[in-house]
């Protein structure tokens, strides 16, 4: 019984972000056929800003309507509400609609905000509800939710990415009184990938049903302990617990009751001391890295990558994806609460952030375009990015989780800051100004 739990426990976390995190991954292949282009990741970190209204509504119900909420029914709800957004994104989501005299992604974008607000309001319900089961579950739970940035990057990879190539195409004019001799124009073809986004989308809605599954066997079992501080989360599940926490809107350990927060920081351990100064630092950490992670960087990605080539995103998106939950695991085996460390680890992931705006906005022509080289340099350099950055967020949560839960709250508060801020600044820097350049493969001359 206990290894078929922990089985549940993984399937349900599983279930979590595995949607947002397979439309990013998925993007390599989208942005060559929606109308927005390069321009659709920033269209993407705003409508997942607007997703946030799930969790805040979810945690103003607990505030002024306390034991209203049942949270299994509100699982029910976002689980069964992500599998229908799934199942309809595979269907409809290169279907455009003229708005302004301009094609729009109107389904795809409506879609991608029901999936947004499922993931995102699942960091306020999933976790309350695992607190009802013991302790030793919630560990399972957590490797779930690692799973659901880890399973979208592996099946992507496996996906593929349709190799492009310059095709010369006969150009015949229109004109039918003097139609003129043909001419050539050279055209961007893609060939396909090992199997098509329809597959993908499909493959999400399957673990998304896996994860609606898990709970409903999971809420059917029998309440037969007490909860008490044995079954509390442990100091060892405090990384696990802050590494998705501080990945959505707000921290679920919001939802807990405040004796229960207490009792915990009384059992486990002793609130640190910090300076007024090294908390400041820990905020503008906190702020800046969501900042860059969730909003700046996230809406260039195209234009850091696509001049090096389709298959320079896709793996940078995907192994970026990997690169988060890899992170998580090494800051739970070795955490490290050093604020010097914290804060050069957070400057170098700065740095390889900053090559990639620097190469975004260079774009058609970034350094060391056509060249192996330049390849490899761009997406190692997002996988660092995302990966220091990672690190840096998880351990930031652990420190500010162990010393209060306000300061905990006031971390959330910061990560939703920087987040909306980065998106809301990058928006207008691309569609309204068109500061970064996209560009063609085979139609781009870029000097030697």
């Amino acid at each position: 019984m206990p290894l078929y739990i922990h089985a549940l426990a993984c399937a349900f976390g599983l279930g979590s972000w595995v949607s947002i995190n397979g439309l990013w991954v998925e993007l390599p292949l989208i942005v060559n056929v929606l109308p927005e282009g390069w321009d659709l990741p920033s269209y993407l970190t705003v409508i997942i800003q607007f997703a946030n209204l799930g969790p805040l509504l979810v945690t103003l119900a607990h505030k002024f309507c306390p034991g209203r909420l049942r949270e299994n029914l509100a699982i029910y709800a976002v689980l069964s509400i992500g599998v229908v957004a799934c199942i309809l994104l595979a269907v409809f989501w290169n279907y455009t609609t003229v708005i302004f005299g301009q094609p729009r992604s109107t389904a795809f974008f409506i879609l991608t905000f029901f999936l947004a607000l499922v993931d995102c309001t699942s960091s306020v319900t999933f976790l309350p509800f695992m607190m009802q089961l013991p302790a030793k579950y919630i560990t399972t739970y957590f490797i779930g939710e690692g799973l659901s940035g880890l399973v979208p990057g592996l099946v992507a990879l496996a996906q593929g990415v349709g190799m492009s190539k310059c095709v010369n195409v006969t150009n015949v004019s229109d004109n039918v009184t003097d139609p003129g001799p043909p001419t050539f124009i050279v055209e961007t073809q893609y060939l396909p990938p090992n199997f098509s986004t329809e597959i993908f989308f499909s493959f999400l809605a399957v673990m998304t049903t896996i994860s609606l599954g898990a709970f409903l066997i999971l809420n059917r079992l029998p309440r037969t302990f007490e909860l008490s501080t044995e079954n509390l989360v442990s100091d060892s599940d405090a990384v696990a617990t802050v590494c998705r926490g501080l990945e959505g809107p707000m921290d679920p350990k919001t939802n807990c009751p405040e004796e229960v927060e207490q009792k915990q920081n009384e059992v486990l351990l002793p609130k640190p001391q910090h300076s007024s100064y090294q908390l400041a630092f820990i905020y503008v950490m906190v702020l800046w890295v969501n900042s860059a992670t969730n909003g700046l960087l996230p809406s260039v990605q195209t234009f850091s990558c696509m001049p090096y080539g389709n298959m320079a995103y896709h793996l940078s998106a995907a192994l970026s994806a990997v690169a988060n939950p890899v992170a998580c695991i090494i800051a739970m085996f070795f955490p490290k609460r050093s604020l010097v460390f914290l804060g050069i680890l957070c400057l170098l992931g700065s740095t390889f952030g900053g090559y990639n705006m620097a190469m975004a906005a260079m774009s058609p022509c970034p350094l060391l375009q056509d060249t192996p080289l330049g390849d490899a340099i761009i997406v190692l350099s997002w996988v660092f990015f995302t990966g220091l950055l990672s690190y840096v967020k998880v351990m930031v949560g652990v420190i500010l989780r162990d010393r209060s839960h306000s300061a905990l709250v006031w971390c959330g508060a910061a990560v939703q800051t920087g987040s909306l801020l980065g998106s809301i600044i990058m928006f207008p820097l691309v569609n309204v100004y068109h500061l970064f350049k996209s560009g063609d493969i085979c139609n781009t001359n870029c000097p030697l």
